[in-house]
């Protein structure tokens, strides 16, 4: 791989602020120089603020740009780089009404491959569960969601009653004492996911937009609890809504969780859990890498 410097996009005042400028330059004008020595056919952006010197300098190069929009509205940084691409790629269809008209194409999110293979089997086993009661996977993001587990602790006992429940709590926030039977937590998970997945009927998790195809793809009933505007830029919040209106999942805002609320809600999944998989069966975009490999190469001739 090679290296840039990359001043990074902050939206609120700091005094690196003053230094990214020139970050940026540095890294546009070493981007420019990489560039000419391997003379790719073609350059793909995922976004995020490394990326902008980087598209800039192949624009100015005249080397065929190709991004992908995960969210439901760009970043910044592809908000910065749009001008200058080629085609853009978009995970959600409403998405396209902010891409220049002919240069969008709706290809979904790809996911890795090795999430559908997974065992129910070999799940259940990881868990020590029997598989005698329906499986309730909660994932709170890759950091896990302190409001999220603080929940589902408030309601361990009764949640147990019906469901087994595998929790992800995140880095170093484990529960500790007693845990009552029927109950799996882990900070994180790897390679294990496929198996959890496929052992899981119901799923409560973020809204994050890899998450949210994740569970079109595997058409797993979920309850998403998007990150609040507070603390986000609101992508989470749209992802959600563009969800629940498609009919793929159910919707709890974080300011409405209580540990009641969110009861209710996990209650009401599972009764319609068999009307959102289909719909999500009938939706599904499971070729969303094959797309956009086909509009790289097309850009790239």
């Amino acid at each position: 791989y090679h290296t840039i410097s990359a001043g990074k996009l902050r939206r609120y005042f700091s005094l690196r602020n003053f230094t990214a400028p020139f970050k940026k330059l540095a890294g546009y004008v070493k981007a420019g120089r990489i560039l000419k020595r391997l003379q790719p056919a073609a350059v793909f952006s995922k976004g995020g603020f490394v990326s902008v010197p980087v598209v800039f300098a192949a624009h100015c190069r005249k080397i065929p740009v190709v991004l992908h929009e995960s969210d439901y509205t760009p970043g910044l940084a592809n908000r910065l780089c749009i001008p200058r691409a080629d085609k853009i790629c978009v995970a959600f269809e409403p998405t396209l009404k902010y891409v220049p008209a002919g240069k969008g194409v709706c290809t979904g999110l790809p996911i890795r491959q090795e999430l559908l293979t997974g065992s129910r089997a070999t799940g259940l086993s990881i868990c020590g569960f029997s598989g005698e009661k329906p499986v309730l996977l909660v994932m709170g993001g890759s950091l896990g969601a302190k409001a999220l587990n603080d929940s589902i602790d408030a309601m361990l006992d009764e949640l147990t009653q019906t469901f087994d429940v595998v929790h992800i709590r995140g880095k170093n926030n484990l529960r500790s004492g007693f845990l009552p039977c029927g109950y799996k937590q882990f900070e994180f998970i790897s390679c294990e996911l496929p198996h959890i997945y496929a052992a899981a009927d119901i799923m409560v998790s973020r809204a994050g937009a890899t998450a949210v195809f994740e569970i079109l793809s595997l058409a797993l009933p979920a309850l998403l609890v998007p990150l609040p505007k507070a603390t986000s830029r609101g992508d989470q919040i749209l992802n959600a809504q563009y969800f629940k209106e498609k009919g793929f999942s159910l919707v709890l805002e974080q300011e409405n969780m209580t540990p009641e609320t969110l009861l209710d809600s996990i209650r009401m999944l599972y009764d319609k859990r068999e009307t959102l998989r289909d719909r999500m069966r009938r939706e599904n975009k499971a070729d969303a890498a094959e797309q956009v490999a086909r509009v790289i190469i097309d850009a790239a001739r």
